[in-house]
């Protein structure tokens, strides 16, 4: 809040201008067809990253919006960057982001969590300088404007039906009456030039005619018909200069008569603003006596202040290099439990036991069934020797007859 106070109270809308800005980078960088349609997202409104609580908010699909727009961006600034997931760290993928911000030369004053809400000053400020980074990498320059040159075109006075103003509708009254009335209207310079001939001829007639023997009802009733019809106009021309130096004149005594009565009320409005100018000044050296202490207290205050935020901001740069490492060794963590977890499933898994105890078994079984029939057949060799033995024995004492014997025959 300090902050905000301090940068001044047109700061909460800062955001708005920053993201309209933001948008017009993007489309001249023609993120629809290189973003949008490749992920499969919505096309962003005009302040789609600033926070408001008058406007709906989504962190979770912002930030991954802000995600892929800072990946995309980084890229086309010619740094490589590896496409954040749905699914990472958000503290990692936004120290990434950061980190590669600072490389860009990127001022980052604030700290990482300002960004994983998705929405907010900071996040359009990331999104804007990298989208100009991008504009630069594409040589991509801003040109002044080429205004068209208007040419002056004659003064011309167009009448619309519509608007017309009073001295327009008395001129038109004048110039233009009804033919009707052109009829029954009496032009003085004929009833002029009229009466000056009755004057000279009436030299030349006689008296009696002067008398009138017309009845006065009658008469009374004719100027009762006739009357309407005695309209004298004066035509004035309203574009003569006469009448315009006259409405000057006129202007300029009202001015003179208005001012002798303004000049007073402000010369007075002068006097007190000039005395209460003098004790304000009076006022605020004797509050700067008195608060001198204070204002160097505060000083040396707000020197310590900014000696702890560049503190801090170093601390927040090593806090993120080591959440970062952090992250990796987490994942390798998780990869080793898993190997060691698939050892010990097929360690403690006794369906190969098993399997060796049932081949044994058979193994065993063949054994003796082999030596069965190991057995008989040795037995049948033994006892094809023996007659073999008992064969030769007879055939050799077949062989050895004695002689006597066969001379008996």
């Amino acid at each position: 809040m300090m902050e905000e106070e301090e940068r001044g109270p047109g700061a909460l809308y800062h955001m708005f201008v920053l993201m309209e800005d933001l948008l017009d980078k993007l489309k001249l960088l023609d993120y629809e067809s290189e973003v949008l349609e490749k992920h499969n997202m919505k096309a962003l409104s005009r302040h789609y990253f600033a926070s408001s609580p008058y406007m709906p908010s989504n962190p979770g699909e912002q930030f991954y919006t802000f995600s892929i727009l800072a990946w995309w961006l980084i890229n086309e600034a010619g740094r490589p960057f590896e496409q954040p997931q749905e699914y990472d760290d958000p503290n990692a993928t936004v120290s990434r982001i950061l980190a590669e911000l600072r490389t860009l030369g990127g001022q980052v004053d604030f700290p990482p969590s300002k960004l994983k809400t998705g929405s907010g000053e900071h996040v359009c400020y990331v999104l804007d300088r990298l989208a100009e980074e991008a504009l630069k990498k594409r040589g991509f320059t801003w040109k002044k404007p080429n205004y068209p040159t208007e040419e002056m075109e004659e003064e011309s006075l167009v009448e619309d039906d519509a608007e017309l103003t009073l001295s327009k509708v008395e001129e038109g009254m004048i110039e233009e009456p009804d033919d009707n009335e052109e009829e029954h209207l009496i032009d003085l310079e004929a009833l002029k030039a009229r009466t000056n001939q009755n004057e000279t001829d009436t030299s030349s007639k006689p008296d009696d005619i002067l008398e009138s023997n017309v009845d006065a009802a009658e008469w009374n009733l004719e100027v009762e018909r006739v009357l309407p019809q005695l309209k004298v106009t004066v035509r004035s021309d309203n574009k003569d200069w006469r009448i315009h130096v006259d409405q000057m004149h006129q202007h300029k005594d009202g001015i003179e008569s208005s001012l002798k009565e303004a000049k007073g009320l402000l010369d007075k409005l002068q006097e007190e603003i000039n005395r209460t100018l003098e004790k304000v000044g009076s006022r605020e050296k004797y509050i700067n006596n008195q608060l001198e202490h204070l204002v160097q207290e505060y000083r040396s205050a707000q020197s310590k202040l900014s000696e702890a935020k560049e503190h801090y901001q170093q601390g927040s740069g090593g806090v993120t290099e080591r959440t970062r490492i952090l992250s990796e060794i987490t994942e390798e963590l998780e990869k080793v439990k898993q190997e060691m977890e698939e050892k010990g499933s097929r360690m403690s898994d006794g369906a190969p036991v098993v399997k060796i105890k049932q081949s044994l078994t058979k193994l065993k079984q063949e054994i003796v069934q082999m030596d069965i029939r190991i057995g008989v057949v040795e037995h049948t060799l033994l006892q094809a020797k023996l007659k073999e033995k008992s064969n030769m024995t007879r055939d050799m004492h077949a062989t050895n007859i004695p002689e006597p014997a066969i001379g008996g025959y």
